[in-house]
């Protein structure tokens, strides 16, 4: 569970007594006359360390964008601010981060006071919405786009819901739009309820999985009904038996959970179910952070491919409310050695019947040892030397390519690891899609079987959704076109957006809500993070 990352009812019932009591009492005293002692409280705003000196600096700006004037003289502007920062964990963040730290002074009651409440309450609600916009970690996704995103103007935004009377818009101007965002919003908050009514514990009877037909699935039955994969009245009338709507139940949730379904509760499954709910809870925050990281996205067509889901979606954000358009299977870096990076780059052009250019990394590590006991191997696997000099495998040649000088390509064809076609996205990593020859490497449940590209399981579907030509690139263009036959590259008439992306939870439009394993454990380091973000 993060670290103070969900209130008991309680403490947040102290911690809002407490915080519309300063309101309350803060707000009385605050009036326009006050500028004097806000400029010279400004002025000693504490500034040591990275983080205070850009709330310092926001801080400043937002006071200057009033022309100096007191923001928070409405106890119910106020009132609905300190709203906000007592509900900042429906977003997954932490309340207890929004406290308001006054500045030092004679707490009389006086301007001073009100002076340094109104600070107070500015700067808890920019570190607020800073949060929601970049994320409380502030980490960053790397992008093969080398121009700056534009800067995230915090104190422009408050200042602008303030002078405009729509305060109560302040939070979604803030947050993320996609529309993933909201569904995993609408799941965190499903998904604390949950919580609260404890975890039921599965076991295996003698250590042995269960099937249909079987006895002793009560508590089993009880669990998928906290989780919601079952209805609760199947569950009471179960009655131990493991029943044909029990084994629907399990499907349901295999599937949910990126396991193989198989309908029986077998060890994997049964470790799955008994995670504890308020780790899924983390997992559905350690997602919307993620998502806080990423910069503007524009409307238009999009590629996503979520590591932990093995899954690409192509997604037009104009149409259908964001939802997929394409949903396919894809296989990615292995998780041992060669993991996809997560990155946002923008695929520029689709090469029909590629040459595979294979990685300098790969020809020395595994080709190059293969060579020197097999001189067909090159041959067989209809590869070729390419560079100055080449003339077969000889020991001359093992020694250029072992230098550089030489490197190895696949011609195209049926044999070729590209597949029909290569999906071009210009990046320091040499990352990109393709298709491959490999077919029934995608009926696997884990599929981190790469070397760091992205293996794709429909490529004339992507092809078609990425050059967005129905009238010359129908599918049976596309088709003729991957046909054996000459390269052929295709500039895309409009670039499009690729993220490569990680997240282990996932939202659907139905409010399912797919939890998958922390292949690369980015998790467990983000996790981490978040636990030591701030005192």
């Amino acid at each position: 569970m993060m670290a103070r990352s969900k209130m008991t009812r309680s403490g947040r019932r102290v911690f809002v007594a407490w915080m519309l009591a300063w309101a309350a009492g803060a707000s009385v005293a605050l009036a326009p006359d006050n500028a004097p002692q806000l400029r010279r409280l400004l002025a000693e705003l504490p500034t040591a360390g990275v983080e205070a000196g850009h709330e310092a600096a926001a801080t400043q700006r937002f006071y200057a964008l009033r022309g100096g004037v007191p923001a928070w003289t409405s106890t119910a502007d106020a009132q609905a601010a300190l709203a906000m920062l007592v509900h900042a964990d429906d977003d997954g963040l932490e309340p207890a981060d929004y406290r308001l730290r006054p500045l030092p002074g004679a707490g009389d009651g006086g301007a001073g006071d009100a002076a340094r409440h109104d600070i107070a309450l500015t700067g808890a609600m920019l570190r607020y919405i800073t949060d929601l916009h970049a994320g409380r970690t502030r980490g960053t996704v790397r992008s093969a786009d080398p121009r700056p995103a534009a800067a995230f103007d915090a104190a422009a935004l408050l200042e602008g819901a303030l002078a405009l009377g729509r305060l109560e818009e302040l939070r979604a101007n803030a947050a993320p739009t996609l529309a993933i965002y909201g569904r995993l919003r609408t799941a965190l908050q499903r998904h604390r309820a949950m919580a609260a009514g404890g975890d039921t514990a599965v076991t295996l009877p003698a250590g042995r999985p269960l099937a249909a037909g079987d006895d002793g699935a009560g508590a089993l039955a009880r669990r998928l009904a906290e989780l919601g994969d079952l209805p609760p009245s199947a569950a009471e009338v179960a009655d131990g038996r493991y029943s044909d709507q029990v084994a629907a139940a399990v499907m349901a949730f295999q599937r949910r959970h990126g396991l193989r379904e198989d309908g029986v509760a077998g060890p994997a499954t049964v470790a799955a179910l008994n995670v504890p709910l308020r780790q899924r809870v983390r997992q559905i925050a350690l997602a919307m952070e993620r998502l806080r990281w990423l910069p503007p996205l524009p409307l238009g067509r999009l590629v996503v491919v979520n590591l932990p889901s093995y899954r690409l979606w192509a997604i037009d954000r104009r149409e259908q409310g964001g939802r997929p358009l394409l949903d396919m299977r894809v296989i990615v870096g292995k998780a041992a050695g060669t993991p996809t990076p997560v990155f946002i780059g923008t695929m520029r052009y689709v090469e029909f019947n590629p040459y595979w250019n294979v990685p300098r990394s790969i020809a020395i590590h595994e080709l190059l040892p293969r060579l020197a006991r097999d001189a067909g191997y090159l041959r067989r696997h209809d590869m070729e030397l390419v560079g100055t000099g080449a003339q077969g495998t000889g020991r001359a040649d093992l020694a250029a390519l072992r230098s550089g000088t030489l490197r190895i390509r696949q011609r195209p064809g049926p044999s070729n690891a590209l597949g029909p076609v290569k999906f071009g996205l210009p990046n320091a990593m040499n990352i990109y899609l393709h298709g491959t020859p490999a077919r029934e490497l995608f009926d696997a449940a884990r599929r981190d079987f790469s070397h760091g590209c992205i293996r794709v399981e429909d490529p004339a579907a992507l092809a078609g959704f990425v050059l967005a030509d129905p009238v010359h690139w129908h599918a049976d263009a596309v088709a003729r076109a991957m046909a054996p036959g000459a390269v052929r590259v295709v500039q895309l008439q409009t670039p499009v957006p690729v993220v490569i992306f990680y997240a282990t939870a996932v939202a659907q439009d139905d409010g399912t809500v797919t939890f998958l394993e922390d292949v690369y454990g980015l998790d467990r380091k983000l996790g981490a993070a978040w636990d030591r973000a701030r005192p």
